[in-house]
C-alpha cells in the first residue's frame, strides 16, 4: 500500500495507495473538520490540486453521527468527495476538553460540549466509528498530552497509547472481517520531548504492526528545535516501507524541515485559519497582514503568479476592503490563496525530491530546499 520511490537529502518520495486512489508523497491534507471546508468548496480544493482530505471523528460522531453517514453510503458519498479521506481518532479533541472529561485506562468519559450529555470514547468505539464513516485511513485512539507536560504524565500517556493501540489493532482486524472493509490503520507515537519514551513508543508500535506511523503531541508548545530533535530521533527508527505522518504541523518552513528529516504526510488548520483572520500567504513564502492600512491603497493583485486564479485578478486593496467590512467573500479569497500556496508548495517539494540524487537510506537530517 506504500511504495517508497526515492530517498534523498531533501526527503522521501513515494506513493500511498488507498481504496479511493493513489496519493504521491509528501503531501498535505486540508482539514474539513465536520465534512466541509470553511469558506471554500470541494470543487475549489480539487482545482487547487488537493489529493486527500482530513475529517474529524469527534465532530462527525456528535453530528450527524456515524449511523447517518453510513446510511448515506459512507463519508465519501455523504460529503461528495471521491478522493481519499483520513479520519483522526477523536482523541485530541476529547483530551482538549479537560474540564468536562475523565480519562481512564478504558477510554475517555466526557460531556457533549453542546448539551452536556454524557458520552464515552475508547479504542473500540474509535475503530467502530471510523469504519462506519468509511475512511480510507484511520487513526488509533491515543492519549495526547501537551509536549511540555511533566515526564510522569508522558509515561502514563505512552502506557495508555500502547494499550489502546493493541486494542485498536484487534478491533480493526475484527471489523475488516465482519464488514469486508480494509482501511489503513496508523499507530501514533507519543512521549512528548522525552526521547526515551518516544523510542519506546515507536518500538512497541512497530512490534504491533501498523500500515503507517504518526507522530503526535508536537507543535503544541515546544520550540521548533525541540520538535526537530524528536523527529531526528524517531524517523530513523520507523520502517522505510511505511508512511510517516507528522500531525498538526502546517508552517511552510516547518514542513520543509520535516520532509528533509523523513516525514511524508501533514495536516493543519493554519492555512485556512490564518486566511480567515487576514493573514495572507504568498508564493515567496512571506505573509502579509491584509487588514493593515497600507493595503487600502495597494492596487496590485494579491499574488500575480498564484495557483488560485482569483488572486491573480483581485486587488490587495479590494481584499483589504472586504476583510475590513466583514464580507465573507474576503475570507474565501484569502482561503483560496493560502490553500493554493500550501498545495503548490508540496508539489514543488515533490518535484525537488524527484530531481535530487538518491541516498542509500531514508533522510535523517534537515536539509534546506531552494524556494
Amino acid at each position: 500500500m506504500f511504495e517508497l520511490l526515492k530517498a534523498t537529502p531533501l526527503g522521501r518520495s513515494g506513493n500511498l495507495k488507498t481504496a479511493h486512489g493513489v496519493i504521491p508523497t509528501p503531501f498535505f491534507m486540508p482539514v474539513a473538520t465536520a465534512g466541509a471546508m470553511k469558506g471554500i468548496t470541494f470543487d475549489d480544493l480539487l482545482a487547487l490540486g488537493a489529493d486527500i482530505l482530513l475529517c474529524n471523528t469527534y465532530h462527525l460522531h456528535l453530528s450527524p453521527g456515524e449511523a447517518i453517514v453510513e446510511a448515506a453510503g459512507g463519508l465519501h458519498s455523504f460529503i461528495h468527495w471521491q478522493k481519499p479521506i483520513l479520519t483522526d481518532s477523536g482523541g485530541f479533541q476529547v483530551f482538549s476538553l479537560e474540564n468536562i472529561r475523565k480519562i481512564t485506562d478504558e477510554g475517555v468519559a466526557f460531556k457533549d460540549h453542546r448539551n452536556g450529555n454524557p458520552l464515552f470514547l475508547g479504542p473500540v468505539e474509535a475503530m467502530n466509528i471510523q469504519h462506519k464513516l468509511g475512511s480510507d485511513i484511520i487513526m488509533c485512539f491515543d492519549e495526547c498530552p501537551p509536549s511540555t507536560a511533566p515526564r510522569a504524565d508522558q509515561i502514563k500517556a505512552v502506557e495508555r497509547t500502547l494499550k489502546w493501540a493493541k486494542e485498536c489493532k484487534k478491533e480493526h482486524e475484527k471489523l475488516k472481517k465482519t464488514r469486508g472493509s480494509s482501511p489503513l490503520l496508523f499507530g501514533i507515537v507519543q512521549g512528548g520531548l522525552e526521547r526515551d519514551l518516544r523510542e519506546k513508543c515507536a518500538s512497541e508500535l512497530i512490534s504491533i504492526g501498523f500500515d503507517g506511523y504518526a507522530l503526535g503531541g508536537l507543535a503544541v508548545g515546544e520550540t521548533e528545535e525541540e520538535m526537530y530533535g524528536v523527529l531526528n530521533t524517531i524517523c530513523p527508527l520507523l520502517p522505510n516501507d511505511k508512511p510517516r505522518y507528522l500531525m498538526g504541523v502546517g508552517e511552510l518552513h516547518q514542513i520543509r524541515e520535516a520532509v528533509g528529516i523523513g516525514i511524508d504526510m501533514f495536516d493543519c488548520v493554519s492555512p485556512m485559519r490564518e486566511a480567515r483572520h487576514g493573514n495572507v500567504w504568498l508564493r515567496d513564502e512571506t505573509k502579509i497582514r491584509i487588514r493593515r492600512n497600507e493595503y487600502s491603497t495597494d492596487h496590485s493583485v494579491i499574488d500575480k503568479h498564484s495557483p488560485a486564479p482569483t488572486s491573480r485578478t483581485h486587488l490587495k486593496s479590494y481584499l483589504h476592503h472586504l476583510m475590513r467590512i466583514g464580507e465573507r467573500y474576503g475570507e474565501t479569497l484569502a482561503c483560496l490563496q493560502n490553500m493554493g500556496v500550501m498545495l503548490e508548495f508540496m508539489r514543488k517539494l515533490r518535484k525537488a525530491i524527484t530531481a535530487a540524487p538518491s541516498t542509500t537510506s531514508s533522510p535523517s537530517v534537515p536539509s534546506a530546499l531552494t524556494k
